[in-house]
């Protein structure tokens, strides 16, 4: 158990300023980005989520990693996501719940553009090509390579609903609600 606590300590919470700011661009996969890009998934696993920005665990440079898959009792098939970028994107939008690592005890109900296309290198530098319509996936790719940005759930919503839902993380926190934990 003192593993997984680890790994849950390793996600940072909303306050801190690394969630605020544009991540740095990634130029080259050296051993550090692999092993970063291993500690994320196993971050991720940890706390049962299906997406984790590198802000998440204070480091801020563009990656993300990814398996909405894994919850439904598949086998792990992990994405690493190196610079991605959203080149394509619906002007239809879909709402839905979201949760998020940084974010412990709240989801909100946010409004993003239903079908997206990202580009992105692997861990080998290949450049790829992720698709997806009104998914899961189409929701925690705009999600995670928002945090990269800069950009949380909360910024989403009305400055009411904002504050609200701050002040209800604030009380998760100070609870002692753990990553991946929601209402």
């Amino acid at each position: 158990m003192a593993d997984i606590d680890a790994m849950l300590d390793d996600i940072v919470l909303m306050g801190d300023p690394v969630l605020t700011r544009e991540a740095s661009p990634i130029d080259e996969i050296t051993p550090q980005v692999r092993a970063l890009a291993e500690r994320m998934i196993d971050d991720m696993y940890a706390a049962e989520g299906c997406g984790l920005a590198a802000p998440q665990v204070g480091e801020s440079v563009a990656m993300v990693v990814i398996d909405c898959d894994y919850g439904d009792g598949t086998k792990k098939n992990p994405y690493v996501l190196i610079n991605p970028q959203i080149v394509e994107q619906s002007e239809e939008t879909f709402t839905g719940s979201e949760g998020c690592l940084s974010f412990p005890g709240v989801t909100v109900e946010v409004e993003r553009p239903r079908h997206v296309v990202v580009h992105a290198q692997n861990l080998d530098g290949d450049l790829m090509r992720y698709e997806a319509d009104g998914t899961l996936l189409a929701r925690c790719l705009q999600h995670e390579i928002d945090h990269l940005h800069g950009t949380v759930m909360l910024d989403h919503l009305g400055p009411i609903a904002r504050a609200r839902a701050a002040t209800r993380v604030r009380q998760a926190i100070a609870e002692g609600v753990r990553p991946g934990e929601t209402e």
